[in-house]
């Protein structure tokens, strides 16, 4: 009877390689893609999770006024929220607005609708130029 073939993993590359840098190393910054790992956590302890997205330019609009808050993608400005991790910093009302009209003029964006607890809202902008 043939045995069932065996999982080949990174094995112990894969530990090292997961392991934080020692004390006195470089170390590395770590930008993180709410988009790629289905959140973040913001500067102020909020969780933001995706609710949709891309939702269309009328949506985006509307969300661009109303949401509570808004982001623009990693080629935006960010904060540090621990040591050598960067996420989406939350823009300002002056800076929303330039934010929108930056999207407005460009080849492209896309955008997408996060929620926090106590159904806040938040726009997040990937502006491609």
């Amino acid at each position: 009877m043939p045995s069932k073939p065996r999982r080949r993993s990174g094995g112990f590359a894969e530990v090292l390689a997961a392991l934080p840098p020692k004390d006195g190393e470089s170390e590395q910054r770590e930008l993180h893609d709410p988009l790629a790992s289905g959140g973040f956590l913001d500067a102020g302890g909020r969780y933001w999770r995706p609710a949709r997205g891309p939702v269309d330019r009328r949506l985006a609009r509307r969300l661009a006024v109303d949401a509570d808050e808004m982001a623009l993608g990693l080629a935006g400005r960010l904060d540090e929220v621990s040591p050598g991790r960067f996420v989406p910093a939350l823009l300002t009302a002056e800076e929303r607005a330039e934010a929108w009209l930056r999207a407005c003029s460009a080849e492209a964006y896309w955008a997408y609708e996060f929620r926090a607890s106590g159904g806040q809202s938040l726009l997040y902008l990937v502006i491609h130029c």
